[in-house]
């Protein structure tokens, strides 16, 4: 039998999942490799969408499951959830014993389980460093690059960006966003709009929508650095979207502190009776949201898929405020503050201006197969030493 590496993956909510999944699926099958999944903060919520569930579907069983997400989604609740899984991580590493932990983006848990893995000296593999946005996750991502031993950046610019830092050029590789990888092919399985509406109107509330008509597609969450907005922020990009006049699906936002004031404004928006032509949904799967994307009109928010997904399919964006400031995007991006007015010229704008050209400037789709081959080849020292 093979000597095989064993591969911790931490994922934490179902931005994680969507955004390592082509990895694990390559880790999995690869003959060297063992995957190790451990589940944790909101995840394995119902009320985010219990992503759990998915991967249990897409045949993925979790050898851990830590509960470590305290309820409030305000800065103190996210300081302390992150301790929390700073004291529960290290029990799960001790006894799967990996020789790499992967861990995803810049959330808090991934700042827990860069800093469990980083004390109990197992390699650290950070996929998507070496962005720059708003919010907290700026500042998270570039610490857990300099606790990283193996980079996995997700564009040039930003694999570029992870060198100034002090990191060794040859650990890091550039393989594109694993999160393409899935995208490429769920576009290429697309059976059409009818089955995709079977799927997707059996859950949510709300109106039915036509997919073969134009709508837009509104997916929003909260700015940490701006706690206390959220509210005021989705009021007006729903009033944006009800004056364009046409219908919207429009998502849950996701843990982050100032979730609740989002989730509150887009609760009072349909209790005050300003729902129609509007499907609210608390989750959707990753091959349910994409196909979406490709129909959509124009998806309004802040969330980095109107970027990254977007140039790849081609879909118009318009990227509200400051949570994604000067992430690199394609020409499909219009950026606007979190103001009605500014919000509703600029989807006029993109609703006019139809599909744009792929961009492959997070990816070709094969990230999954090039992470899971330096995974099982790569040799680092556990010791780093910051390099110029």
């Amino acid at each position: 039998m093979l000597n095989t590496r064993k591969i911790c993956v931490v994922v934490g909510s179902r931005a994680n999942y969507s955004s390592i999944k082509s990895a694990l699926i390559a880790i999995k099958h690869h003959q060297t490799l063992t995957l190790q999944l451990v589940v944790t903060a909101s995840a394995l919520l119902d009320r985010f969408g219990a992503v759990v569930d998915l991967m249990r579907a897409d045949g993925f069983q979790a050898d851990a499951e830590v509960f470590s997400l305290i309820e409030g989604e305000t800065p103190e609740t996210m300081a302390k959830s992150t301790g929390l899984g700073l004291l529960e991580l290290p029990t799960v590493f001790s006894r799967l014993k990996p020789d790499f932990v992967v861990t995803i983006g810049d959330r808090f848990e991934t700042m827990a389980t860069t800093l469990a893995a980083a004390y109990m000296n197992i390699p650290v593999a950070h996929t998507m460093g070496g962005e720059v946005s708003g919010t907290i996750d700026e500042s998270i991502r570039h610490a857990v690059t300099k606790f990283a031993h193996v980079h996995f950046p997700a564009s040039e610019d930003a694999r570029e960006r992870i060198i100034k830092l002090g990191e060794v050029p040859e650990d890091v590789h550039m393989v594109g966003c694993p999160r393409i990888d899935l995208v490429a092919e769920i576009l290429e399985k697309d059976k059409g709009t009818a089955e995709l509406a079977n799927e997707l109107f059996t859950a949510g509330v709300g109106d039915v929508i036509d997919l073969d008509k134009p709508f837009i597609l509104v997916s929003q969450h909260p700015v940490t650095t701006e706690y206390g907005e959220g509210e005021r922020q989705i009021r007006a990009t729903l009033e944006a979207v009800s004056e364009s006049g046409l219908p919207a699906i429009v998502l849950w936002p996701n843990a982050d502190a100032g979730s609740d004031d989002i989730s509150r404004g887009i609760r009072k928006w349909r209790e005050q009776g300003h729902g129609k032509n509007m499907h609210f949904f608390k989750n959707l799967p990753i091959d349910v949201y994409v196909r979406l994307m490709k129909r959509t009109s124009c998806i309004v928010g802040n969330s980095s898929s109107g970027l990254r997904d977007g140039a790849f399919i081609g879909t118009p964006c318009v990227n509200l405020g400051s949570r994604q400031t000067t992430r690199e995007r394609g020409s499909n991006v219009l950026e606007v503050p979190a103001e009605r007015e500014a919000i509703l010229q600029a989807v006029k704008q993109q609703v006019a201006h139809g599909p744009y050209q792929r961009d492959t400037i997070y990816g070709d789709g094969n990230a999954g197969k090039r992470i899971a081959e330096v995974l099982a080849t790569k040799t680092v020292n556990v010791q780093k030493r910051i390099t110029y």
